[in-house]
């Protein structure tokens, strides 16, 4: 048996608790990984709310990623991992507990200077940045990218990613500290939400001729002001819908005069074709793919005396079985950066 973050039934933070489960264990080409650290995203709270199952085949237990350290070998491992090798994963579920099951493709070394706390915030945020930018976004060198939740674990690690691409990332966030947090980690200029018209100081910043890329996670509320700043030709990247999905005007037409494109992404999905058959179909090896990528081009940054030097920014670590207080922090909209939980 294990502890897990559990929920009987879905509702508020408070249906939140810590129960002994079956432990895992590793099947074909799947390693065993003793969780230290998980880290907490806007994902968990929609499945505790009963808005977001995990796909078909994965773990019902919160955590989309974790750090830690390899335990076990599941049959046909291709001898990647060995027992003890400190490891970060990006996960289907499962990650908010003591022990979780990873297929080997989907683990990345820690950098030798690094905690669990910090490795725990680098799998889903920075490779669902990746992913936008390199893989949909195709990123070139002096594109302008709005960046929105900027001081978020994906905005924050966007930032950073953007500026490796030598491209400019701009960033909206709803106050001060945050909009300070995202120019420290490199964000060109910033912009309140609350109180200005993102797009208006998107375009004098841009002497009028806007950004390339929008990363948004906002969705309904925000498909005005987005085109209104999105250049001609310029890519408008969805990943979430933190204001609904539905849109009333002529969103069709104005994108059409820009001949902008609109492209829709999610990452934790991408298992639920994956889990249908036995064979290695093209969704896994899409998370194998991008996992090689950023384990190739970007991890060798967070090691130190690199430059540039990238580094997760993590908000705070709450225990275990203090998960109620870490979900609510993070409803509040109140972190900048990644809440961590710490696994005992």
């Amino acid at each position: 048996k294990m502890l897990a973050a559990y929920f009987d039934c879905p509702g508020g933070p408070e249906n939140l608790y810590v129960k002994k489960v079956m432990k895992p264990h590793p099947g074909e080409g799947e390693v065993l990984v003793k969780v230290a650290a998980s880290a907490l995203n806007r994902a968990d709270l929609l499945q505790r709310r009963g808005k977001y199952p995990p796909p078909k085949g994965a773990s019902d237990i919160l955590g989309l990623e974790a750090a830690g350290s390899v335990a076990g070998l599941g049959p046909g491992c291709k001898g990647r991992w060995k027992t003890g090798d400190a490891v970060m994963a990006l996960l289907s579920g499962g990650g908010q507990a003591e022990y979780v099951t990873v297929p080997e493709g989907y683990l990345m070394p820690i950098p030798n200077d690094m905690t669990f706390i910090q490795a725990a915030a680098i799998p889903e945020a920075w490779l669902t940045a990746f992913q936008l930018l390199h893989f949909v976004g195709k990123i070139q060198k002096g594109e302008r990218v709005l960046i929105h939740a900027g001081a978020s674990g994906v905005g924050m690690a966007a930032v950073q990613l953007v500026r490796l691409a030598k491209a400019i990332p701009i960033v909206t966030a709803g106050t001060q500290e945050k909009l300070k947090a995202t120019a420290n980690a490199g964000a060109a200029a910033g912009f309140n939400y609350k109180n200005e018209d993102f797009s208006e100081k998107v375009l004098a910043f841009t002497q009028g001729s806007g950004v390339d890329i929008i990363l948004d996670c906002v969705g309904g509320s925000y498909w005005e002001k987005n085109l209104n700043c999105l250049s001609t030709d310029g890519r408008w990247i969805i990943y979430g819908l933190l204001s609904g999905g539905e849109v009333h005007g002529d969103l069709l037409a104005r994108l059409l005069s820009k001949r902008a494109s609109i492209h829709t992404t999610l990452l934790r999905s991408r298992d639920k074709e994956a889990m249908i058959g036995n064979n290695l179909s093209f969704f896994l090896q899409y998370k194998e793919r991008l996992v090689k990528a950023f384990t190739e081009n970007v991890l060798p940054y967070f090691s130190g005396g690199t430059s540039p030097h990238l580094q997760p920014l993590v908000d705070s670590v709450y225990p275990l079985h203090e998960i109620a207080g870490a979900h609510r922090i993070m409803e509040d909209n109140k972190n900048i950066g990644k809440i961590v939980i710490e696994v005992p």
